[in-house]
């Protein structure tokens, strides 16, 4: 009997078909098991073994803020210190280009100097793009900008703007200076790395929860957590970036008799630079995804406006802020895009606009002083005429209102089907899954793909999110999050394989997955509360159509990456067009594919606590409740129990990754 189980475990499919069966099987019977023997504890943590992990940080949190000091000063002096740092440039960019700059306070406040002209705004955002990309790119961020102006969106979008003129360059050098620190010492950048892959994988509500106890209500503790939430990748790319610099540089620049910081400053950096650029795009794109979803703790502008419009149910009030996120969005991404390349094109050797900084702040500066002058005699160039806004929101009410007449059987059908044949069994299932199973099963998943540290890695996060009571929870994220990332994929995965073959669906697709990686993830809740209204079905739309674009791009990379030698053996052999797709392209493809699932679960946990708006009961609506709250403790303990679930998620597709790289002979 040993010898037949201990056979059964080394083969590969009667172990995943034994550990499915066994958790099937415990799944449907603990609830019946649990009533005859009267055994809470089956399907329920005890409460007396619970942790109490959250009493314990919010009471450190509190004696944090209101006891600790450091000799010279106390805790909140030196938050109260850092909130001035950040908060004198955002007053100064947000007066620039917002408010205006007064005197005074209140209704005795006089204007001293209006806020920058839309004109002005907009002829210097024109500059740069052509700076950057040329008369292409300068139309498309030029229509971007007098978008939001007809459409009344530029006071809101401004405000937005400032934020993100301040988190960026926060979070650029911090980033910068961290990954220095990181590139010069193994030793930091061992402690680092971990604390990366935390930053990472904690859901975004989870960073406003102790931030809004520590900073207060408003928009200085939305930059705070904006600054740190876009901070790890550029901490990446700036240790990736530096590692890379060929060894010849490093070299010519010992030659040259450089000193330590010589070498990273005039040799390293610079030729590193192109690479850079990258880690500053995902630095503003993450910083306005994060501003957006910071308009819950204070942060104003368009994120503020699409929440309010959620909260009154303004259909197309909610719409028309979205669509100026989405400009702005695109606006902001292809100029950094632009400027990664152009910086690219520099080190290349290849001729570009020539523009110094000095000369573009020059201009600036002569522009808003004359625009501002000419704006005392012509208001219209100083402010958009009132008149002349455009707006939408009857349109969106209207068209919404006749998809939901005429659709909304279908829609209903489409939700009712899917509910009751796909959401709620699958429900069901990890949701009857006893906790002292599921942290055996995830050992024993860990331990088969990774060896026996993964597994101890597996079981000891699924133990934690155990002990602090929050295992009904965490069950119903993982079945939301699976859900949605099975469909995701069913859809994203074909499509990419469609595109890895095929140049022209590539260039479509490529543009639509370059559109929905630009949207700031606030914006995927408009349409979906507005067609299907709130509760699980929606928020797995909304994770879908976020989630997706992964699945889609390692796909298409996988494809694109075989071999043009393996594809003529294929056809020489004889295979047909569908032999070679099954037999060799997906096969050679498998890394790649999980790679990109590892990717989607990543982007889906992270919507999954946003689509705690829209009415879910999982460890998202678990992180919510704190920050509604201002439990610290509630929060960081649910958040950290989202990211457990992520970094088991990540490791468990690495390993099969690694092992399938392996297998195929493509390991590095």
């Amino acid at each position: 009997m040993n010898f037949h189980l201990r056979d059964s475990l080394r083969n590969p499919h009667s172990f995943w078909l034994l550990l499915f069966a066994s958790t099937w099987l415990l799944s449907n019977y603990s609830f019946p098991l649990y009533k005859a023997l009267d055994a809470r504890w089956i399907i329920k943590f005890p409460s007396a073994w619970q942790w109490q992990l959250d009493e314990r940080i919010s009471t450190f949190m509190a004696w944090l803020v209101e006891d600790a000091g450091f000799g010279l000063f106390t805790f909140r002096q030196l938050t109260r210190f850092l909130s001035a740092i950040i908060e004198a440039p955002y007053n100064t960019m947000r007066a620039f280009l917002a408010d205006g700059f007064h005197s005074g306070l209140g209704q005795q406040a006089v204007e001293i100097f209006p806020s920058m002209s839309w004109i002005a705004v907009t002829f210097l955002m024109i500059l740069l793009a052509v700076k950057a990309g040329g008369w292409r790119l300068a139309a498309l961020v030029g229509g971007c900008f007098l978008y939001l102006v007809v459409f009344g969106q530029w006071q809101s979008a401004m405000v937005t703007l400032a934020s993100i003129a301040i988190a960026v360059p926060f979070g650029v050098l911090s980033g910068l200076m961290l990954g220095i620190l990181a590139y010069r010492s193994e030793r930091f950048e061992r402690l680092l790395r971990p604390l990366l892959d935390l930053m990472q994988t904690v859901p975004i509500f989870a960073y406003l929860v102790p931030i809004l106890f520590l900073f207060g209500f408003g928009p200085v503790s939305a930059l705070v957590a904006t600054i740190i939430y876009a901070m790890p990748p550029m901490v990446r790319v700036v240790l990736v970036a530096l590692q890379s610099v060929p060894e010849p540089l490093h070299e010519a620049g010992r030659m040259a008799g450089c000193t330590s910081r010589q070498m990273m400053w005039k040799v390293l950096l610079p030729s590193a630079l192109p690479t850079l650029m990258v880690g500053v795009n995902q630095v503003i794109m993450l910083s306005l995804n994060m501003v957006i979803i910071a308009s819950i703790i204070g942060a104003g502008g368009l994120g503020y406006d699409v929440l309010a419009a959620l909260r009154r149910l303004d259909i197309g009030g909610g719409i028309e802020a979205g669509l100026a996120i989405v400009v702005i969005a695109i606006a902001l991404d292809r100029l950094s895009q632009a400027f990664s390349l152009n910086v690219h094109s520099q080190t290349q050797g290849s001729s570009v606009t020539q523009m110094t900084p000095l000369m573009y702040a020059v201009i600036a500066l002569v522009l808003t002083v004359l625009l501002a002058l000419l704006g005392k005699v012509f208001p219209a160039i100083q402010s958009y005429p009132e008149a002349m806004v455009l707006t939408t929101g009857s349109f969106w009410d209207e068209a919404i209102k006749w998809i939901n007449i005429n659709f909304f059987e279908v829609f209903e059908a489409i939700k009712t089907a899917l509910l009751t044949y796909l959401l709620l069994p699958i429900k069901r299932f990890f949701v009857g899954i006893p906790w002292a199973w599921g942290i055996i099963a995830l050992g024993l998943i860990g331990w088969r793909v990774g060896g026996w540290r993964l597994g101890f890695l597996c079981a000891t996060l699924a133990g934690f999110v155990a002990a602090n009571g929050l295992w009904r929870d965490a069950m119903i994220t993982v079945y939301l999050c699976g859900v949605s990332v099975l469909i995701a994929a069913v859809i994203g995965m074909p499509l990419g394989v469609w595109a890895g073959q095929s140049e022209r669906a590539d260039r479509v697709l490529s543009t639509l997955v370059d559109t929905l990686q630009t949207l700031p993830s606030f914006v995927y809740l408009i349409p979906v509360v507005m067609l299907f209204r709130v509760g699980e079905f929606s928020a797995m739309v909304a994770i879908v159509l976020y989630a997706m674009a992964p699945a889609l791009r390692y796909a298409a990379h996988g494809i694109r990456e075989i071999s043009p030698q393996v594809i003529e053996a294929g056809k020489v052999s004889g295979c047909t067009r569908w032999q070679l797709l099954w037999r060799i392209k997906l096969p050679l493809a498998v890394p790649s594919l999980l790679l990109g699932l590892n990717q989607t679960i990543m982007l889906a946990l992270s919507m999954l606590v946003i689509t705690a708006l829209v009415g879910t009961r999982d460890l998202g609506q678990e992180v919510y409740i704190a920050l509604t709250k201002a439990n610290t403790g509630q929060g960081i303990v649910a958040g950290l129990a989202v990211a457990f679930i992520a970094i088991i998620a990540d490791r468990i597709l690495s390993a099969l990754a690694k092992s399938s790289r392996a297998r195929l002979g493509l390991a590095t």
